[in-house]
């Protein structure tokens, strides 16, 4: 078990381990918050301190003082443990549940631990008493508490340790005592025997020799770090020679170590992991080291931080006789490997170089490492004057290496012989790398891994500025390929991703701004599943077809933060398994809003299989009612940070799998059950806080009712959502709105409505009898007439004229060359009265007479006829006349000027409205198209006036 391990399995053994309350905590718990103190300076501190103190002896403590008291002396109960750290104690509770199995009272003011204290929790099983200023461990501790397995004392001021205070504790499987101040007298672990873990460290403690008896024969872990031991004696683990169980020995950071006796580590041979970092080993006494645990059952050895800048090839030569199989030698500042350093370590697996110095590798660095599974070269070689060299063939004896890190590297460049060797090589790390090969990728950059088995490729921060045609064509087998925060910078024509077949994931993410897509970009990756496309792209994705069309496996896609504005309805068609969407950070307004002469663009539908779509940050103002049609399995919608205010009531009413909804920092004022209550019957989780809501009746009650009732999360409910209006309510939570008022609103809602009703009813008369009365009028006298049976329209078939002509003097000539010449060529019979009036005649009665002698009326307009006071006087109402008692075809209005249908109204009592279309020619421009207006005039005088 490494280090790390063990002391997290320590941590679970023992409970909570919290950090250590400094003074300033202390401050803050007793006045309420720190930044008030750091805000004060001390005088005032003292007067308010002075100041609660006094009032408290005048009136007593307050009820709120003994409230927050209350709270804060209450132990914390949870699973069988009780939790009573860093609550100022000075002894032991003596209120908790007998039946508890675990105590923590660390982090206190425990100046003794008495076994009366616990004799109400004989049950316990762990105790945590660390942080405190205990100076004795006493002896009935053990008897009092027989099923305690777990001791921890960590960090108080026990001083002398004897056999008797441990005497009856056989039982116990776990004891902590580092950062005491440790003096061991006799045989203090002598009655230990189910003992697993002994942990002494920082105690000051110069020998590693705990006892001169076979003892502690179930031990398992022994950690004496940061200790004063400056020798390793041949017998001082002597005592331990038949803990034959024992796998873990951490010596790190002793102040002085300098000697290993020839045989120190003999007695306990069995040893698995030895922990040594921070000791300050030369070669020659790491050297010794490795002659010490030859022959021994060591599997890991660590020796970080521990000033070895040199490695020669017989500095661990004598592990050649062990099965070593981790060996961890970073943080060095090593500047040297010899070749052959690593010539005996055959069996070894795991090989870290990490935070080194080291200037070059060459074919021999690495020599007999044939088991080497993962090398870490994290930072291992750094650039300084120059970079350092990677030689050709430096890691071809690792013929077995599946994971190679050189996040952080420095190296002068890549050759077609740099990787060559690694054919069991599935992941190679090259993040944050510095090498000018890497700046331009090419076909001839990674040659040297074509056979390989790489699957991952990590490529990220490495200053990459250009993709060449076929970059990894000789990565046939690559899965992850990851290309963020670099600077590259081209149009992506899909020649770039050559022999990728079996690729799967693609990071671009950051830092690469200005990449372009073509519908061919992704043509050559059809098994592609995750493609991270966040912050990178320039130009537009409104192509056709679409850049994504050939990714039928897609399952992830990121496009967040590009300021995308034009998308159209083909953008993810074809992606059948898309399940991750991410569309935050946009600029897609105007692709739902439902002013566009287009309409809203539906440019999610179809993805039927989509589980989470983002679309967060995008001045988003309205959801069209179908805009999220189709999202059958969506289960987390996220609109935050948009503008969002209405809703139409069913633009929810598709997520029937919807269980997580944020829709924080919006414009809503209003939760309507007819546009939530659908989507929240089954919401797990809701984030809408930082809202400006409306809490009124209307707007508010159903979603309280509801918050009030649900079982779903609602973070941040109490102080985050908060009402904007009405005055009485602003500032206040919308849990405070009162339901009760809104009880007796039925009555006035229903006076509400009919008023309402009553004025809109009004209000539409009013402007209806405006703008179409004659409208109205006119069909009413119609109807009325022909009701009564006062039309005369069977009887007005066989009259002597077709039509009667009337116009303006100054249009005659008009008439006589455009009219008049209808009668020959289409055999008419019109009446003028300027022609045909007998001399002598009444004008008025033989406009009457001739009027009712004549199957059709022509009215020529123009301003000058609107203007004739005899025809706005008497023709024209006798023309209405027949309008009303005959019917729409008996008056042909032809138009020799534009004039407005309220100047025709107005001058002559008619409108376009009253007659038929086919009854309303036009004169044209045009002369070519005179033909086209006879044809139409002849259409107009040759339809009958009998009702049908």
């Amino acid at each position: 078990m490494t280090k790390p391990e063990h002391q997290s399995q320590v941590a679970r053994s023992v409970g909570p381990d919290p950090a250590h309350m400094d003074v300033g905590q202390i401050w803050a718990d007793t006045i309420g918050s720190t930044s008030l103190i750091q805000a004060m300076n001390w005088p005032a501190l003292i007067l308010i301190l002075q100041a609660v103190n006094l009032s408290d002896v005048i009136f007593g403590p307050s009820q709120c003082n003994a409230f927050e008291n209350n709270q804060k002396n209450a132990c914390q109960v949870r699973n069988d443990w009780a939790y009573c750290s860093h609550l100022n104690l000075n002894q032991i509770p003596t209120n908790l549940p007998s039946n508890i199995t675990g105590l923590d009272v660390s982090h206190n003011r425990l100046g003794v631990l008495t076994p009366a204290s616990l004799a109400s929790y004989s049950g316990l099983v762990h105790l945590d008493v660390g942080f405190n200023s205990i100076t004795t461990l006493d002896e009935g501790l053990c008897q009092t508490l027989g099923l305690l397995k777990t001791l921890n004392m960590r960090h108080n001021q026990v001083h002398l340790l004897t056999e008797k205070e441990l005497s009856h504790c056989s039982h116990l499987t776990e004891l902590i005592l580092a950062d005491n101040r440790l003096k061991l007298q006799g045989e203090p672990f002598l009655a230990l025997e189910s003992l697993t873990l002994l942990d002494l460290s920082k105690n000051n403690l110069n020998t590693a020799k705990l006892g001169t008896q076979l003892q502690l024969p179930s031990l398992v872990t022994l950690m004496l770090l940061n200790n004063a031991i400056s020798s390793l004696k041949k017998n001082d683990f002597l005592f331990l020679k038949n803990s034959s169980s024992l796998r873990v020995l951490d010596l790190s950071y002793q102040k002085a170590l300098k000697t290993f006796e020839p045989g120190c580590l003999e007695p306990i041979a069995g040893i698995h992991d030895l922990v040594m970092d921070g000791n300050k080993l030369s070669t020659a006494l790491t050297s010794k080291l490795c002659t010490e645990l030859s022959g021994t059952a060591i599997r890991s050895i660590s020796l970080q931080n521990t000033k070895l800048i040199t490695l020669t090839n017989s500095t661990l030569k004598g592990l050649g006789k062990t099965h070593l199989t981790s060996l961890d030698l970073s943080h060095n500042n090593m500047t040297k490997i010899e070749d052959g350093s690593f010539q005996w370590l055959h069996d070894l697996e795991f090989l870290s170089l990490e935070q080194n110095n080291l200037k070059r590798l060459t074919k021999d660095t690495f020599q007999g490492l044939r088991n080497l599974t993962k090398l870490n070269l994290n930072r291992a070689l750094l650039k300084t004057s120059s970079n350092p060299v990677i030689d050709d063939f430096s890691f071809q004896p690792l013929g077995a290496l599946e994971s190679l890190n050189m996040h952080n590297t420095a190296f002068l460049k890549i050759t077609a012989h740099t990787f060559t060797g690694l054919i069991s090589l599935h992941h190679l790390h090259l993040g944050s790398t510095r090498c000018n090969s890497l700046e331009i990728i090419t076909n001839q950059t990674f040659v040297s891994l074509a056979g390989s088995q790489l699957l991952t490729l990590n490529l990220s921060d490495a200053k990459i500025s250009h993709l060449n045609p076929g970059a990894f064509s000789s990565l046939g087998n690559l899965s992850i390929l990851r290309l963020g925060f670099n600077s590259i910078s081209q149009t992506l024509t899909g020649e770039e991703f050559q022999g990728l077949r079996q690729l799967q994931e693609i990071y671009l993410s950051n830092g690469n701004s200005k990449i372009t897509l073509t519908p061919e970009s992704f043509a050559n990756v059809p098994n592609l599943i995750t493609l991270l496309l966040g912050k990178v792209l320039i130009g537009t994705l409104d192509l056709d077809p679409s850049p994504f069309r050939p990714l039928s496996n897609l399952s992830i896609l990121d496009l967040s933060n590009n300021n995308i504005a034009k998308v159209n309805n083909k953008l993810f068609h074809g992606l059948e398994h898309l399940k991750v969407l991410k569309l935050q950070h946009n600029n897609l307004n105007q692709v739902w809003t439902s002013f566009k002469p287009t309409g809203a663009v539906r440019f999610i539908n179809g993805l039927h299989n989509l589980v989470a779509l983002e679309m967060d940050s995008n001045g988003l103002d309205e959801i069209p009612v179908e805009a999220l049609h189709g999202l059958d399995n969506l289960q987390e919608l996220s609109l935050s940070g948009n503008i969002l205010k209405h809703f139409k009531d069913s633009v929810f009413d598709y997520l029937g799998s919807l269980r997580v909804l944020r829709l924080q920092k919006n414009l809503i004022t209003s939760v309507r059950k007819e546009v939530f209550g659908q989507v929240l019957a089954n919401i797990s989780q809701l984030v809408m806080n930082r809202n400006p809501f409306d809490c009124t009746c209307d707007s508010i009650l159903w979603f309280t009712t509801w918050l009030n009732r649900t079982n779903a999360s609602v973070p941040g409910l109490r102080d985050e959502y908060i009402c904007n209006t009405p005055l009485a309510y602003f500032n206040h939570s919308v849990m405070l709105f009162d339901p009760l008022s809104c009880e007796d609103m039925t009555p006035f809602q229903t006076l509400y409505v009919l008023s309402s009703t009553v004025v809109l009813t009004l209000m539409v008369t009013s402007l209806l009898v405006h703008f179409q009365g004659w409208r109205i009028q006119f069909y009413w006298n119609v109807l009325i007439n022909r009701t009564l049976g006062f039309s005369d329209a069977n009887t007005r078939e066989g009259r002597e004229y077709d039509a009667y002509i009337i116009h303006a003097p100054e249009d005659s000539d008009w008439v006589e060359n455009n009219l008049l010449p209808l009668e020959e060529r289409q055999g008419y019979s019109f009446y003028m009265h300027e022609r045909d009036a007998m001399v002598g005649a009444s004008r008025l009665e033989s406009i009457v007479h001739n009027l009712e002698r004549s199957r059709k009326i022509i009215f020529v307009v123009t301003e000058k006829l609107l203007e004739d006071p005899l025809c706005r006087q008497f023709t024209a109402h006798h023309a209405l006349h027949n309008l009303i008692e005959g019917s729409r075809d008996a008056v042909v209005l032809v138009f020799l000027e534009d004039v407005q249908d309220h100047r025709l109204s107005r001058q002559l009592l008619l409108r376009r409205g009253m007659l038929r279309q086919r009854c309303i020619v036009s004169w044209p421009v045009q002369r070519e198209r005179v033909p086209a207006f006879h044809q139409r005039l002849c259409i107009a005088l040759g339809t009958t006036n009998r009702l049908q």
